[in-house]
Order: C-alpha cells, then structure tokens, then sequence
C-alpha cells in the first residue's frame, strides 16, 4: 500500500470527469490536464472563450488598521498605489532577494488586502507574511473559502455578462468588482493568465459547479471549452509569464526574470531590497530571454543551453507555440548573452539543436 497523501481535489472534480478530462497529479492536486486536446484548447482562447477551474490556487487576506504596512513590507510593488477595486501583480520575496512566491493584490479597503497566490505555496506564503507581521495585522489563509473560475478569451467579457448585472465593461484591466453571478456573491477581477482578454471570478466552493455549468451554457454560441492545464501553459509560455518553479523560484531575484517593473524601491523598505539593490548597484550576471528552436526538437524544462559550444545556461520553459506554429522557450543566460539575436544551442536529449534568442513575449493579443 503507498502511504502518499491523497490528492487535493477542488469543488469541479466531479464536474472534470463527467467531461472525460485527462486528470493529473498536480502539486498534490487532482487537476485537468486536457478535455478535446492541448491544441484545441489553446486555440479555443484565442479565439473564442475557454474555462479554467484554478480552485486549487490559494487565497491570503490581510486585515487591519495596518494592513497596508504589512502588504508593503512583504511584496515588491506598491500597495499604496493600489485603489479600491484595483489589482496588480507582485513578489513576496526572501532577505537574500529570490522568490518565495509570485502573487496578485487587491485591495479591497483600505485595512482589507486580497491576495492570489500560487496553489503549492499557500501555507509557505502564509506563514512567511505571518511572520513578517509586525503590526497586529489579521493575516487569513481563506484558501478554503473560494472556489476560482477563469474564463479566458476574445468572447469572455460576452460569455461572463449573461450571468451578472455587474457591468463588466466598467471594469478595467486589472480592476475587480465584488458584485454578482447568477444571484449569489463573486468577486469579479479583470485579469488572467493566458495573454487574453478575460475574467477571474471567486466564489462559494458549494456554488462552484453550478457556475461552472452556467458559463458553459452562456458561453455555447461562441464555441466555449473546458480548458485544462495543458493549454494553460501553452497559453501562458506564448505570453511570457513567469511560472514559479520555472522563470522565478527561490534562487533567483525580480531583476534577473526581467520583473524590474514590480519592484518600487522608492516606497521604502521591504524584504530583500537590499539585495536587490546590491544586485542592482554590482551589475547582473545572468538573465531570462526567450528563444526560437530553428533546428528539429523542443527545448524543454531544465535542458541545457550552450553558446558557442559551451554551457551558459538552462531551460526554464519550453514547448511548441500553437499561435505561431514553432517551438519557443524560456531561458536564463549570462547578461552580455541574453540579448535578442544570440545564436544559442539547446541540448535535445544529448543533442546539440540550434536556436536563437528573441524578445519576451512571443504573442501580445491584437488590441
């Protein structure tokens, strides 16, 4: 008998096999890998409007008279910025300046933080931000009470507006509304993570499977799918988001994955400037770009990369582009080499296969 855990599993499980999904192991979670096929799927988003049940990612909230002190301190950009009803993207980061985690805040009120983060880094993130807490803040971890949906696509906003009397076009581009869907309570947010237009809404776990229903009937005449995690990548490598494990983890800084522009070292201090500004101050010795696979293969994940027939660096993600019909990846190069144009070679399988660096992002949705 194994004596690994069970897996987690979200409130769409059932809702996933009743589909026919391919399930997966996925940080200890029970997740849909594909539905009709990556390919398919991808596509769909693109061009129509695809569902994603991203339950399993994690929820944090911050309260308190303080609650801005303590977001400040913890994460890279500035909550100060933030409005009610806004959102951006951000870095929890450790003193010597590498990731514990990459997040979205919202900022509900002025002493309530809302914050996303990834699925295998809840209770780590938590207890980082716990122990940062210097102010008496009321620091959450209400993972179990949301359910998350993503839908994703030119004819998200069209498929999303059917269910709620929230006016979606109100809502900006990284902006959130807490309103409704179908008569009971969702916050509402304008943001993703497939390069599209679209919409992340949170919810009651027990109504999750019921809105997840909804949105595929409301969604019908535009062509909807499920979408699974397989697309999801495809979909988030074209766009050139970082995927922590990959792009960013604890031994690499915002300023080497080429997330600069969430860190406002004007705001005063926070966990690892310091680093960062040494970093900064002693010049970069490596950086993430992109690349184009110009001979046959596929760079994947971890594979080597070598310039002028020596190693340089390594793949932190890498796959074939439905969108632009070649294979493309993510890599980290030494400064002076990670400059669009660099003829570069990654090791297939013990072969060397030619490619070269380009800029990041490889895809931006037409406007």
């Amino acid at each position: 008998m194994s004596d690994a855990p069970a897996l987690l599993k979200t409130p769409l499980n059932a809702a996933h096999r009743a589909l026919g999904a391919r399930m997966v192991d996925f940080g200890g979670w029970d997740m849909p890998v594909q539905y009709s096929g990556i390919l398919d799927e991808h596509n769909t988003v693109r061009n129509a409007v695809g569902l994603f049940d991203v339950s399993h990612m994690g929820e944090l909230e911050v309260r308190g008279p303080q609650a801005l002190d303590l977001v400040n301190y913890v994460s890279t950009n500035n909550a100060a910025k933030l409005a009610h009803g806004q959102a951006h993207y951000s870095g929890l980061l450790y003193e010597h300046g590498g990731f514990v985690d990459d997040i979205l805040v919202h900022k509900v009120a002025d002493d309530h933080y809302f914050l996303c983060v990834n699925a295998g880094n809840q209770d780590k993130d938590f207890a980082h931000i716990a122990a940062a807490n210097r102010w008496d803040c009321v620091v959450e971890n209400s993972g179990p009470k949301f359910a998350q949906i993503a839908v994703q696509g030119p004819k998200a906003a069209a498929t999303l507006q059917k269910l709620t009397k929230t006016d979606l076009s109100a809502i900006k581009y990284y902006w959130f509304a807490d309103g409704e869907v179908s008569g009971d309570w969702a916050r509402i947010a304008h943001t993703g993570y497939t390069g599209e237009d679209g919409f992340e809404i949170y919810v009651a776990p027990e109504l999750a499977e019921a809105r997840w229903n909804e949105l595929l009937a409301a969604g019908a005449e535009f062509g909807i799918k499920p979408a699974g995690l397989g697309a999801r990548n495809t979909l988030r490598l074209e766009a050139g988001m970082a995927l922590y494990g990959h792009e960013i983890d604890a031994s690499i800084s915002p300023l080497e994955a080429g997330l600069q522009w969430i860190v406002k070292m004007e705001k005063g201090d926070f966990l690892g400037r310091g680093k960062l500004e040494a970093q900064k101050a002693a010049g970069l010795n490596r950086h993430l770009i992109g690349f184009e696979m110009r001979g046959r293969g596929i760079g994947r994940d971890g594979y080597e990369v070598r310039v002028d027939g020596t190693p340089a660096g390594w793949v932190t993600s890498g796959g074939p582009s439905p969108t632009l019909n070649k294979n493309i990846g993510m890599c980290y190069l030494p400064i002076h080499q990670a400059l669009p144009g660099v003829a570069i070679e990654v090791m297939v399988r013990n072969q060397s296969v030619e490619a070269v660096t380009v800029p990041i992002p490889f895809y931006k949705r037409p406007k």
